[in-house]
């Protein structure tokens, strides 16, 4: 299995374990919209893990792993932790690190393609991402941190790479031409 193949085989498995608990996750007045779609949670799933490196990959499969061991559900506690019903799961200052990073990512890949990129407030995804990461080891911040730091030096935006790999997924020659063909109709 060659690097590329291996890097798929721990975001497939990544995936499946992370559906298993987003499924498992009660939702006030019976399942959400998007529990119904599993194949739209799978390539959103796909799209925010293929930015990373197979030893960040491989940490946090192992978080996930662990996790289930001990009967935790990261769904759960990363809605929780945005519906402010639980206090922080972690203190780390990687959280921080990483969080003001994707927000500056994100803010700089809508700017350069505002008609494929639409963000609905910088709050509201700095909230979800800091939940997201709240259950991570401190191992994974700091390898997801550490791509961070690659990124920023090789001039890297790691939310216009994802948006890439999504549109793609959807049948998009790239992010580049769908947002000209999006401004085009516009």
């Amino acid at each position: 299995m060659d690097l590329e193949e291996k890097k798929e085989a721990l975001i497939n498995e990544i995936v499946e374990r992370e559906l298993a608990m987003f499924l498992a996750t009660p939702n006030e007045g019976g399942p959400s919209v998007c529990q119904t779609r599993p194949q739209s949670f799978r390539m959103m799933r796909r799209m925010t893990h293929s930015t990373h490196d197979i030893s960040t990959l491989e940490s946090y499969l192992d978080d996930l792993k662990c996790a289930a061991a001990e009967g935790r559900n990261f769904m759960i506690e990363k809605y929780a932790r945005m519906d402010n019903r639980l206090p922080p799961l972690s203190q780390n200052p990687l959280l921080d690190k990483i969080t003001d990073a994707e927000c500056a990512f994100l803010r700089e890949a809508s700017a350069r393609y505002p008609h494929a990129i639409k963000t609905r407030g910088g709050m509201m995804f700095r909230n979800y991402c800091r939940c997201e990461l709240e259950p991570l080891s401190d191992r994974t911040l700091e390898l997801y941190a550490a791509e961070i730091d690659r990124a920023v030096k090789e001039g890297r935006n790691l939310a216009e790479a994802r948006y890439d790999r999504l549109w793609n997924m959807l049948g998009e020659v790239s992010l580049a031409a769908y947002d000209a063909k999006l401004a085009a109709k516009s």
